[in-house]
């Protein structure tokens, strides 16, 4: 099992990023959030899961701890493979996961790509309480970017991702309240890309 990887980051792509570990390039995916956070040249820690087929081997990365024990346990739950498990963390943060299947809140998860209403009634119903409750207030983020870092940022991520530069530009401005970027000071980079990304697929 390879439970990390620190080193250079050699390429960042659409959904994965290429670390060097020992002079072997290897290839992570992860979520928009996580690869938001990652710039090339610089060196990066990544918690893994190495998910094996008789076919492949993929490795899955993710910021801390927390969001990578939240897409194993989401796994045990029928129907919901690794791609699935990263389109959730891709959408809500860990607690938001822990909350919506507590709550039984099947809409939370709906807006998750790939997830209709009969799989969010069978993901609350299976997973029960092994996700446990949310760990609570998530502590204040370091350092919050000023909004024109901060729109800077999420653009380049949703240009990344494939958005045209305008589409990208504008959708944050939504985001954010305005090209002054008026937002909540408590929306950090990875909420705004989130936003942002529910805000294009239209949910």
């Amino acid at each position: 099992m390879i439970a990390s990887v620190r080193g250079q980051v050699l390429a960042v792509r659409l959904d994965s990023a290429v670390v060097e570990v020992g002079g072997v390039g290897m290839l992570v995916l992860a979520a928009p959030a996580t690869l938001a956070g990652l710039r090339v040249g610089e060196e990066a820690l990544l918690h893994t899961t190495l998910v094996v087929r008789e076919d492949s081997l993929t490795l899955f990365g993710f910021a801390d701890a927390d969001e990578k024990e939240v897409f194993e346990v989401v796994q045990t739950a029928s129907g919901v493979g690794p791609k699935m498990a990263l389109a959730m963390l891709a959408v809500h943060r860990p607690d938001g996961i822990r909350a919506a299947v507590a709550a039984e809140d099947h809409a939370a998860l709906v807006r998750v790509p790939g997830i209709g209403r009969k799989t969010a009634q069978r993901i609350c119903l299976e997973l029960g309480d092994r996700l446990g409750p949310p760990v609570g207030a998530a502590p204040a983020p370091a350092a919050v970017p000023a909004g024109d870092a901060r729109k800077d940022q999420v653009v380049e991520a949703l240009v990344g991702l494939g958005y045209p530069l305008k589409q990208a530009g504008d959708v944050v401005d939504v985001v954010l309240g305005g090209p002054d970027g008026d937002a909540p000071a408590d929306l950090d980079v990875a909420a705004t890309l989130r936003a942002a990304l529910r805000h294009l697929s239209g949910r």
